[in-house]
């Protein structure tokens, strides 16, 4: 035994200065590029692999290469590390904040839609699209290799060429974020029945829009979709973005390939959002999942698998769906929700916050920018979009996202400003 003790420690004293050389040669720093500012907590990616970063922003690798870093707040960036440059290389990311707009799978291809879209941006200073690439009934319109499995998914292309779609949009100096709707999928559900939420009949389940479900617990329904998200990150987008990543809130008896306990449902939704995670490191994306907006008070998982505080550590971004409209209770001191635009979103955010004491720019906000269906009809033009929007500065978030499904955006009520 001493023997064996004493061969280790010579072979760590002899290999010591090795290490110690090679982690030194590829330290660095992460640092806010406006201020100077160590940035704690951010994301180093070296070879596919998260490199721990201390509260000083400090990092160290072993090995030479691209460097992948960012942090909610911030642009993402990729650097080269050799061994020969200083052995303290600072690494700078450029503050950003997504202010955006959103287009369907059809409004992204169609110039009647997209276009007056990007005029507003410009006259607005706005700097980020939301566009589907795989909408809300299973369709995806790009050239996708992972779609073409399934039977009409491919039924339409509003976007021949993603990459050079990226390309473009970057050039006019827009973060593009793209949608996925997850679990919502009538054609692979339709395609593969073995894969689909069921009634206690045997029955496909089929929601209030008669659209079928996939099964979350199902290990080729999560394949399926995160081809998907690869292929977008592959195209060059900033960020993923998962919605309907949820099990459908029926009240009825369904039937999934296991058991759906509040803590199986938990479970499998943080437990799909982090291996999406993990699959998508080698890109650089940032991770967003959509939230119903009571996820910001419930206690519980809400009845569908989104629980705030198991959702949190396994993505970058959470987004509440914070629409006036959707709040079908009100909230405390607020019965009347459309009537309180401005205190659902910056009570819902600051609720939240005080339960997972992160950043707030770990969140971005969904804000409704349609008419209300559930109240009194209002339209939701400049006045009542203002109050949104200035709800969410005020809580000091990262930006928000605009919500109309017929991508027409008029009077939006937000203020000029220059995007950053």
């Amino acid at each position: 035994m001493i023997r064996r003790f004493l061969r280790s420690a010579l072979l760590a004293f002899c290999l010591a200065p090795a290490l110690a050389h090679a982690a030194a040669a590829m330290a660095g720093r992460v640092v806010d590029g406006a201020t100077g500012a160590p940035i704690a907590g951010a994301t180093i990616i070296v070879d596919g692999h998260l490199v721990p970063v201390d509260e000083m922003g400090r990092f160290a690798v072993a090995s030479q290469g691209p460097v992948f870093a960012r942090a909610p707040g911030y642009r993402a960036r990729t650097i080269t590390l050799t061994a020969s440059p200083p052995t303290d290389a600072v690494l700078r990311l450029e503050p950003f904040t997504p202010k955006a707009l959103y287009l369907t799978v059809y409004g992204i291809g169609s110039s009647s839609l997209r276009d007056p879209a990007l005029a507003v941006m410009r006259e607005k200073g706005l700097n980020a699209l939301v566009i589907d690439v795989k909408g809300d009934r299973g369709l995806v319109p790009f050239p996708s290799a992972t779609a073409m499995t399934v039977p009409g998914a491919r039924a339409i292309t509003t976007i021949p060429n993603l990459a050079e779609l990226v390309a473009t949009l970057h050039a006019q100096g827009i973060y593009l974020i793209a949608r996925i709707v997850t679990f919502k999928d009538p054609l692979l559900a339709a395609s593969r029945p073995d894969l689909a939420v069921k009634r206690g009949n045997g029955e496909l389940f089929r929601d209030r829009e008669n659209l079928a479900w996939t099964d979350p617990l199902q290990q080729a329904v999560r394949d399926y979709n995160i081809g998907i998200a690869i292929e977008a990150a592959q195209a060059g987008f900033d960020e993923i973005q998962f919605d309907y990543v949820r099990f459908p809130d029926a009240n009825q008896r369904l039937r999934f390939a296991g058991p759906t306990t509040e803590k199986d449902r938990v479970a499998a939704i943080a437990g799909f959002l982090g291996e999406a995670r993990r699959r998508l490191l080698p890109y650089n994306v940032y991770v967003a999942a959509d939230i119903f907006g009571y996820v910001c008070w419930n206690l519980d998982d809400t009845g569908i698998g989104q629980h705030l505080e198991e959702l949190a550590p396994q993505v970058d971004y959470l987004s509440p769906m914070l629409y006036p409209s959707g709040f079908q209770f009100g909230i405390p001191g607020y019965r009347n929700p459309v009537s309180h635009s401005y205190e659902i979103v910056r009570l819902s955010l600051e609720n939240a916050l005080s339960r997972l004491n992160i950043s707030p720019k770990r969140f971005r906000p969904w804000l409704q920018a349609f008419k209300d269906y559930a109240f009194d009809r209002r339209s939701f033009g400049g006045g009542e979009v203002r109050l949104q929007t200035k709800a969410a500065e005020d809580v000091g978030v990262d930006g928000w996202m605009l919500w109309n499904p017929r991508n027409v955006y008029g009077n939006l009520g937000v203020e000029q400003q220059a995007a950053r």
